[in-house]
């Protein structure tokens, strides 16, 4: 950019010069005008001569090179050298355009860690994050980022998390706490055992879905490819019609003035403005939802959320905090120590958060020796063998499939009933809490054109309906496993309009399938399970609801942005075509119908990078 902007400086000092003294000799003029304008258009005429011999003819490099060769050839010394000047100017707007909207995407590029601090042998060792592997422990020192996703085994501090969540709140961590890669340790040291290699990592993933954010075309950035494609072989044939036709046709007219009729006709015609401010508007739209904490995965999902008609969730960890607690237990043939033991060794391998809130309320160490053999049915509950005794840890559908008589317990909350050797042992009740912004959000997704709200969940009846009328949700469908979920968001999709989209949002394992069928799929990234963040489009690194609602109103915004760009364009660029058809427009209005429009569509475009309007 620097070396583009001194080149158009100086080409512009030779330019005013030349304009501004007469020389007697007009040659000496016309040698400063071709200075300015190799200076300038170098580069350009350069790229047009190699993507010729590319196959790559009808581009603004070529229509640059012609208009202006073409406006030297009829001695129009000035306009050629103004065109290309005024169209470097276009060209340094872009970059400078591009510039901030990618510095805005790569901002989260500073998470990417330079090294890891492993401890081996007995001595500290500073080595590459990639080198590092499962179950070493790592050493982070205060003001360092953490390279890789594992569990506190020694020490506490605070965590800046912001490159993850976009939260300014340091997060207080202690031994036994998990910490994802890429935040930074603000206070005291730490040592941590890696749970995930490198390429598995929070901040390789993220890495990722940042660098691959803009290769999926929306339909608006293939409709101006697809456009320009046609619109600029059409375009230069109309302009050598308009050169040679008339003259021949019509008596008494000049070649001269035709030729520089049609030169200002390819110069307006240059589809520049287009080209350039739709796919920076989706660029701009994707480094603004950055800011909020979302990643978003295409410029095609960033389009397709505008279009929402139909928001569904899933309940635990989207609309809920996830974070369950352990409130009643209620033993049948055992004591409530034993029962609470059973539970908490059965759900011991186990990530869902039920299994987790057992654990912590069991509070004791686990000898895994006693657990003899296990297994996780998804939608069920767990079969395990604990000291040769067989126990089934589940809902209401893992008793009744085992044929074990119990007490089915009517309390909200979700239920967890234990069976010993075919016999009921009792039941413990842990109940989930619903996150802050979630009530709000389903009211704001309403005033932005949903026009239908759902919860699918694979919780009891009376828990999920207790929940979506707190929330205001419009449907609730429970008691679901994974297919069960497909087969509702299958029937949904036939809902909606023909235009319509629908959004699924989720965050566990099982949420997966589910995320990848729906229009537009959304993860919640910051407890999401990594196979939701993976098959999701869109990625909430904040695990907050209302950041669906900016996001939907980003997508508006930007699609805005872009209807604005595509009818200020085209309408401006028609008028000056006729205009310059019949002789009335100069060339100067010929680079304003072109690069003005750029920069006026690029400054436009870049409003899409603003996230304050988003309340």
């Amino acid at each position: 950019m620097k070396k583009r902007a001194i080149k158009i400086i100086l080409s512009f000092i030779l330019f005013i010069l030349a304009m501004a003294i007469k020389f007697e000799n007009q040659t000496i003029n016309n040698i400063i005008f071709i200075i300015s304008y190799i200076i300038v258009g170098y580069d350009i005429l350069k790229k047009a001569i190699r993507n010729i011999f590319r196959g790559k003819v009808f581009d603004e490099n070529f229509l640059m090179s012609v208009a202006t060769i073409g406006a030297f050839a009829i001695g129009e010394f000035p306009e050629a050298v103004a065109v290309m000047l005024f169209y470097q100017v276009g060209e340094l707007f872009q970059s400078y355009a591009v510039d901030k909207s990618r510095k805005s995407i790569a901002k989260l590029m500073d998470i990417r860690p330079d090294y890891a601090n492993v401890y081996r042998e007995g001595k500290e060792e500073k080595v590459n994050p990639e080198e590092v592997k499962l179950n070493e422990t790592i050493i982070v020192k205060p003001g360092e980022k953490i390279p890789l996703d594992g569990n506190i085994i020694e020490g506490k501090t605070s965590l800046d998390t912001k490159a993850l969540t976009g939260e300014s709140m340091p997060r207080e961590a202690q031994e036994g706490d998990e910490v994802l890669s890429g935040c930074i340790n603000l206070e005291g040291v730490i040592k941590i055992k890696v749970k995930k290699e490198y390429g598995e990592s929070t901040v390789s993933k993220i890495l990722d879905l940042v660098e691959n954010a803009s290769s999926k075309k929306s339909k608006s950035e293939n409709f101006i490819t697809k456009f320009a494609k046609y619109y600029t072989p059409a375009v230069v044939i109309i302009a050598l019609i308009l050169a040679i036709l008339p003259p021949l046709i019509v008596e008494g007219q000049e070649f001269s003035d035709w030729i520089y009729r049609a030169l200002s006709f390819l110069v307006v015609s240059c589809p520049c403005a287009l080209v350039i401010s739709i796919p920076l508007s989706f660029f701009g739209g994707i480094g603004g939802a950055s800011k909020i904490g979302v990643l978003i995965k295409g410029s095609n999902y960033l389009e397709a959320l505008s279009q929402a008609e139909i928001a569904v969730f899933d309940k635990t960890g989207t609309l809920t905090k996830g974070v369950f607690e352990v409130q009643k237990i209620e033993p049948a043939i055992i004591t409530k120590d034993e029962l609470l033991k059973l539970a908490a060794y059965a759900e011991n391998y186990s990530n869902h958060p039920i299994a987790k809130s057992i654990k912590e309320a069991y509070n004791k160490e686990i000898d895994e020796k006693q657990i003899n053999s296990y297994q996780e049915l998804s939608g069920y509950g767990i079969i395990a063998k604990i000291n040769e005794k067989d126990v089934l840890a589940g809902n209401e559908k893992l008793m009744q499939e085992n044929k074990i008589q119990f007490e089915k317990c009517n309390e909200i909350g979700t239920i967890l009933y234990v069976a010993i050797e075919g016999k009921y042992a009792g039941y413990i009740l842990i109940s989930d809490t619903i996150k802050n912004d979630a009530k709000q959000t389903i009211k704001d997704l309403k005033k932005n054109n949903i026009k239908q709200t759902v919860m699918l969940t694979g919780d009891r009846k009376e828990v999920g309906e207790s929940v979506a009328k707190e929330l205001g949700i419009d449907k609730v469908y429970t008691e679901l496993l994974p297919a069960d979920k497909v087969q509702k968001v299958e029937d949904l999709l036939k809902e909606k309009s023909p235009k319509g989209k629908l959004v699924f949002v989720g965050d566990g394992i099982n949420d997966s399938p589910v995320l990848t069928l729906a229009d537009i799929g959304i993860a919640m990234g910051g407890i999401g399970a990594d196979s939701s963040i993976e098959a999701a489009d869109i990625v909430i690194m904040t695990d907050e609801p209302s950041k669906i609602v900016k996001s939907i109103k980003l997508s508006k915004k930007t699609m805005k942005i872009v209807k604005e760009n595509i009818v200020f364009a085209i309408a401006v660029k028609i008028i000056v075509l006729i205009l310059a058809a019949i002789g009335i427009s100069t060339m100067w209005e010929a680079v304003f119908a072109d690069v003005g429009v750029s920069i006026i569509a690029i400054i436009n475009a870049l409003r899409a990078l603003r996230t304050k309007d988003l309340k």
